[in-house]
């Protein structure tokens, strides 16, 4: 092929895999594009490289997860080539099938006035339904309309009936299943009603026009000869559908994904898209990305190792160029604080070595993985951002604990006791105003609460308060004792509040760990009311690079999906919480914990460590833990240094 007659030379752009990609304009295309290997730029080059051929723009169609990344690849096609590039059609799926639906709407006998409803528009329709149809005061524990919004979202974009739904992940909302079912039909029926379509109807109609009316589906295959999609492992079925009906006879369809970094089935993704694509599409050209322009080869090597260990996988091997790098190590520590010290010991030593903070993260699990780091940076000086998941001090169900203890030790917190007399049911701000009052005036400390006589609407929920706080007056309690009693008092009242329940009960029993280290109450209330770093701080801000140098940057692993920093820290890489121990118990599950340790192990460019804390007691479940994650476990100490703390 003569490369000459082309304005840009491809050839010298690109490394050979990702020419092929390029190249390669006709057929069904599968690449394979390993971390760090140069995905976008790839992407880019093809979208310039259809329009140098002679292909009208207007019969190219990128569909990617969001707008802004699909403006950016345009736009840098346009600079590589001309403005042509810019007359490419671009979006995500959800853009698409509204430009469709309104389109075609005519002719697929579609109201082309429906309007489209966000999320918050979604869950104010379900509130209302909840309260037409009596479920609001016939059953207090009814799952409140941001949880039902998110069951129904689920039922759709995993293809699932929502009995399905409930048992896999809110067992806790079985007995209300009917109610649920109807709730949903309703929500339908009312959508349906007044034109509104939700993100996911979207999709859904869409699908269902291209399915039934075979007119439309030819003129779109037509109209759009060559198709790509990017970030394809993150496609849930409806997409997946709706690509293999876009596609034409010439079957000129491109996608572009990582099977080893498919970690979103929570929202609905389906890691079968991605492996089943040859089959939906035979003869389908696979290209593997292989060669990585982030990490060090040490790194890599290990990061090979793990994804090896997954049972249904596209075999790669990524290498880079680059020379040197530090073998990655696994610190075995005594402790959860153990580890939290080894991070803040091994920041200073790399601040000395003219590493800025904002190159270094730390990369957990789940959110409440980093409460003990927190405290410790906290403690230290060092400010952070924290990414996904949320902050420790900040979560509502953990003030509320903490003011139970903030009484304690201070029985005249006005803040405190407005806080906990208004969980009590009946109890308003009215109430609350006259309860502390009264206590202030006995004057004596929190034991004040005793002589105050509860009035008929709160007197049984005032009374479960008295009975804790004199508990805890008559008995020297223990500061992890205090917390324990707290949180048997407090459990009801989260049921009664939050539809996920479960999951915060175990940020709580974290708490305990965290309080079972300090022998006064005083010190460990101080150290949760050291002044947080400022919040406001998203995922588009922390990605734009716009965070300050001395920032330290705390993520959770599915929020760093796509970052990269000098120095990653993976914590808690402990078996039972990286993989969770609910993980365990389906395969599928597992193996999406096992290509999540891999996404993380890819952000680093220099150094890596896993940190493991030992014999940790899980509340939850009665079992102690000690065994480093079985995802590296057992690694040679050549590409695995063990280090003990």
């Amino acid at each position: 092929m003569d490369e000459k007659k082309y304005k840009i030379q491809y050839d010298q752009a690109l490394n050979s895999s990702q020419l092929d990609a390029v190249i390669m304009a006709d057929g069904p295309v599968l690449v394979i594009a390993g971390a760090g290997s140069g995905k976008t730029r790839t992407l880019t080059y093809r979208v310039a490289r259809l329009v140098e051929e002679g292909i009208s723009p207007s019969s190219i169609l990128l569909l990617t997860f969001t707008r802004k990344a699909a403006e950016e690849m345009l736009k840098r096609a346009s600079r590589l080539l001309d403005n042509r590039c810019e007359k490419v059609s671009g979006g995500t799926f959800h853009s698409f099938a509204n430009m469709v639906l309104r389109r075609k709407a005519d002719s697929i006998g579609f109201d082309r006035g429906f309007s489209i409803i966000d999320r918050p528009d979604s869950e104010s329709l379900i509130s209302m339904l909840r309260k037409e149809m009596g479920f609001v005061s016939k059953y207090r524990s009814f799952p409140r309309k941001q949880t039902l919004a998110t069951i129904f979202s689920k039922a759709v974009n995993k293809v699932l009936p929502i009995e399905e739904v409930i048992f896999n992940d809110y067992s806790h909302f079985t007995p209300f299943l009917d109610g649920i079912m109807e709730l949903q039909q309703a929500y339908g029926k009312r959508k349906a009603e007044h034109s509104f379509l939700d993100f996911d109807d979207l999709l859904v109609c869409l699908r269902l026009a291209l399915r039934e009316h075979s007119d439309l589906r030819d003129r779109l295959a037509r109209q759009y000869r060559y198709i790509m999609v990017d970030e394809y492992q993150d496609t849930n079925q409806i997409q997946a559908d709706i690509i293999y009906l876009l596609v034409g006879p010439e079957k000129n369809i491109m996608v572009v994904g990582d099977d080893s970094q498919s970690i979103y089935a929570f929202r609905g993704a389906n890691f079968k898209n991605i492996i089943n694509f040859p089959a939906m599409f035979p003869g389908t050209q696979i290209i593997r990305l292989e060669e990585n322009y982030r990490s060090v080869q040490p790194i890599l090597d290990l990061a090979n190792i793990i994804i090896d260990r997954a049972e249904e996988k596209y075999t790669k091997t990524l290498f880079t160029s680059k020379s040197g790098g530090l073998v990655p190590s696994l610190i075995t520590a005594t402790d959860e604080n153990s580890q939290s010290r080894f991070i803040v010991d091994r920041l200073l030593e790399l601040e000395e070595t003219g590493i800025s903070q904002n190159q270094i993260a730390v990369l957990f699990r789940a959110g409440f993985h980093s409460f003990d780091l927190e405290i410790e940076l906290n403690r230290m000086g060092m400010s952070f951002v924290k990414v996904g998941g949320f902050k420790f001090i900040e979560s509502a169900h953990i003030k509320d604990v903490l003011a139970h203890l903030r009484i304690l030790a201070n029985p005249y917190d006005r803040i405190s006791w407005y806080r906990i007399l208004l969980l009590i049911e009946n109890i308003g701000p009215r109430a609350a105003q006259q309860i502390y009052d009264d206590i202030v005036s006995n004057q004596s400390g929190y034991g004040g609460i005793f002589s105050i006589a509860g009035k008929k609407g709160y007197a049984a929920g005032l009374d479960r308060l008295k009975m804790l706080f004199r508990e805890i007056h008559d008995h020297p309690f223990s500061v992890t004792e205090m917390g324990e009693h707290v949180l048997e008092y407090y459990v009801p009242l989260l049921k009664a509040s939050y539809d996920d329940y479960p999951k915060r009960l175990k940020d709580l029993e974290q708490v305990l760990v965290i309080m079972s280290r300090y022998t006064r109450l005083e010190s460990f209330l101080t150290d949760m009311a050291l002044e947080p770093p400022n919040t406001s701080f998203d995922d588009s801000f922390v990605q734009s690079g716009e965070a300050d140098n001395q920032r330290l940057t705390l993520s959770t692993i599915h929020s760093a999906k796509g970052l990269e920093w000098h120095t990653v820290f993976i914590i808690w890489a402990l078996d039972g919480r990286f993989p969770s121990i609910q993980s365990m118990e389906k395969t599928e599950d597992l193996e999406e914990e096992l290509r999540l340790m891999y996404v993380a192990s890819t952000r680093a460019k220099e150094n890596l460590y896993y940190i493991c804390p030992m014999a940790v007691y899980d509340r939850h479940t009665g079992l102690s833990f000690s065994r480093p994650s079985r995802f590296i476990d057992g690694i040679p100490e050549e590409y695995l240094q063990r280090i003990y703390i």
